[in-house]
Parts: structure tokens; C-alpha cells; sequence
């Protein structure tokens, strides 16, 4: 068994040039959402959208 493919890392996957429009940023953490660019209000990335959910649930 002397294939040198088997071990190989693969090639980070870069930026894709068809990705259609560009994202919203985060209103919290300034990362990259879902939800494009026009999208109106407070667009959250899913993991600060968990967040919020997880203190309103708590809030009472």
C-alpha cells in the first residue's frame, strides 16, 4: 500500500468567484450571514441568532 494520494492534504478551498451576491455582515459579531446584502433590518449570523434565541427563551 504505497499511495502517496491516501495521505495527502487537500487544497484549502479558496473564495468561490460565482457565489452569487454578496453577504450581510453580522449587526453583533461583523461575520458573514445568509442573508445578502439588501436584506432590511438586523441581520444576525447563525451562531449569534442561537445566542439571542437563547436568552429571550431565558428572559422569561
Amino acid at each position: 500500500m504505497d499511495d502517496a494520494s491516501y495521505c495527502a492534504t487537500p487544497a484549502p478551498a479558496g473564495p468561490q468567484a460565482d457565489a452569487g451576491p454578496p453577504s450581510a455582515e453580522c449587526v453583533l459579531c461583523r461575520e458573514p450571514t445568509e442573508y445578502p446584502e439588501s436584506a432590511r433590518g438586523a441581520t444576525l449570523c447563525p451562531v449569534c441568532a442561537w445566542q439571542e434565541a437563547g436568552r429571550s427563551a431565558c428572559s422569561g
